[in-house]
C-alpha cells in the first residue's frame, strides 16, 4: 500500500507542477497557477503521513520507508529550485520570457552554482536520513533496515561534492571569461 502512495505522490508532484505551469502561462491565470504550485509540498506531507501511519500500524521498517524518506529529502533540498527551473522554462516557452541561461564553464558563477547544488544535495541527504532514523525510532524496531540505502547515497554525496567543488579550482572572473570568448569568436 505504501508503495502505491509513494508512486501516487511522485505522479502527483509532476501533475501539480505541470498543471500549475500550464494554468499560469497557457491559460494566463497566474493566481490559480500559484495555488496549484503551492499544493506541491502537500504531496510530501501525504507521503510522510502515509509512512508514519504504516509504521505505527505495525509495518516493518523496510526499503519502502527509506524510499519515502529519500523522496521527502530530495523534495526539501531541491523542490524550490525545481519549481524555479520549471517556471523559468515555462515563462520562456509560453509567455515570451527570457531564455533561462546556464552559467558559462570556468566562471565564478558556474562554480558557485555547482557548490549551491551540492549544498542542496547535502540538505536533501540530511533530511532524508533524518526521516529514516525518525521512522526507525518510531517503529520501535530500530533503524538499521531503513539506513541501507543511505550507504549508497553517502557515496553519491561524496562524489557529487568532489565534482561540485572541483569547479572552484580554476575559475576566472566572469567578465574576463566573457571578453576572451568574444575575442575568440571575433577572430
Amino acid at each position: 500500500m505504501l508503495l502505491a502512495v509513494i508512486a501516487g505522490c511522485e505522479i502527483g508532484f509532476w501533475v501539480l507542477l505541470a498543471a500549475g505551469m500550464l494554468t499560469r502561462y497557457v491559460l494566463r491565470a497566474p493566481r490559480a497557477g500559484l495555488v496549484l504550485l503551492a499544493m506541491v509540498p502537500l504531496v510530501d506531507v501525504v507521503m510522510l503521513v502515509a509512512s508514519v501511519i504504516d509504521i505505527r500500524s505495525g509495518g516493518e521498517p523496510s526499503f519502502k520507508h527509506s524510499l519515502a524518506a529519500i523522496f521527502i529529502g530530495v523534495s526539501v533540498g531541491f523542490g524550490h529550485q525545481s519549481l524555479k527551473w520549471a517556471d523559468g522554462w515555462a515563462a520562456y516557452r509560453f509567455a515570451g520570457g527570457p531564455r533561462p541561461r546556464k552559467p558559462k564553464k570556468g566562471t565564478r558563477e558556474k562554480a558557485r552554482r555547482e557548490r549551491q547544488g551540492w549544498y542542496r544535495h547535502l540538505l536533501a541527504y540530511c533530511v532524508g536520513v533524518g526521516v529514516m532514523i525518525a521512522l526507525g525510532l518510531l517503529s520501535g524496531q530500530g533503524y538499521d533496515a531503513l539506513l541501507g540505502p543511505a550507504a549508497g547515497w553517502t557515496v553519491a554525496l561524496v562524489i557529487d561534492g568532489i565534482v561540485s567543488f572541483s569547479y572552484s579550482g580554476d575559475v576566472k572572473d566572469d567578465e574576463d571569461h566573457d571578453h576572451k570568448l568574444e575575442a575568440r569568436q571575433a577572430a
